[in-house]
C-alpha cells in the first residue's frame, strides 16, 4: 500500500464526461446528472483500508445529498487483474453489503480516473450546478486508527456551501488513501512514480 493524497485538481475545472457501468448492469453518464443542483464525484474501491474506514459515512452521505437534490456517484478504477477484490461482482456485493444508494460505476479502462487527475481511495470532488469544481480533498481528518470520528465534515461544508452559492474554503486539505491500482503502461504523468 503506498500512501497517496489527492492531486488537489484546478477549482473551476469542468466536470469531465463519463458513462459508465453501474453495478446493477445500466450505464451511467454525467448528463444523468443534469437536473442536480450539485453533483459529487468520488473514487472508491472495495479493499482499501481507507474507504473501508469511511464507509458507513459515504452511505449515510448517498442518502443526505440525494435528499438535498444532490448527485452523487462512486467509481472504482482499480485494475481488477491484480486486485479481484475490486472486480464488478465484489462491487455489486459491496454496495448491497454498505448500503450505498448511489451508483458505483466500473471505470475498466481507467480514462475516467485520469480525466479527473484521481490519485487515491477515497478521492473527492464537489461541482456546482454549472459543474464547475468547488471542492477537491479529504472527507474530513479521520484516518484509520486516527481515533477522529468519522464525520464527513469537510465534504459535507463544501456540498452546504456550494448548495448556498456561497464561497467554498480554499483551504482545501488533500485526501490520504491507497493509490489507485493503475494497470501496468496506464499510469498517469501526473501520478508519482511507485514507491514515492
Amino acid at each position: 500500500m503506498v500512501k497517496t493524497e489527492s492531486t488537489m485538481l484546478a477549482l473551476g475545472s469542468t466536470a469531465p464526461d463519463f458513462s459508465l457501468p453501474n453495478v446493477d448492469g445500466q450505464m451511467v453518464s454525467l448528463r444523468d446528472f443534469d437536473s442536480t443542483s450539485a453533483l459529487v464525484v468520488m473514487f472508491i474501491c472495495n479493499h482499501c483500508p481507507y474507504v473501508k474506514h469511511v464507509a458507513d459515512q459515504l452511505a449515510l452521505l448517498g442518502r443526505d445529498c440525494m435528499a438535498k437534490n444532490v448527485g452523487i456517484v462512486a467509481i472504482s478504477s482499480n485494475d481488477v487483474a491484480n486486485y479481484p477484490a475490486d472486480s464488478p461482482e465484489q462491487m455489486v456485493r459491496e454496495a448491497e453489503e454498505r448500503g450505498y444508494a448511489f451508483p458505483y460505476l466500473y471505470d475498466e479502462d481507467q480514462s475516467v480516473a485520469h480525466a479527473y487527475h484521481a490519485a487515491c481511495t477515497p478521492d473527492f470532488f464537489v461541482f456546482d450546478a454549472e459543474r464547475k469544481l468547488t471542492y477537491r480533498g479529504q472527507l474530513d481528518d479521520s484516518r484509520p486508527e486516527s481515533g477522529i470520528p468519522v464525520t464527513g465534515a469537510d465534504l459535507r461544508a463544501a456540498i452546504d456551501a456550494t448548495l448556498a452559492g456561497a464561497p467554498v474554503n480554499e483551504n482545501q486539505k488533500p485526501s490520504l488513501g491507497c493509490n489507485i491500482k493503475w494497470i501496468e503502461g496506464r499510469e498517469p504523468a501526473y501520478f508519482p512514480p511507485s514507491g514515492s
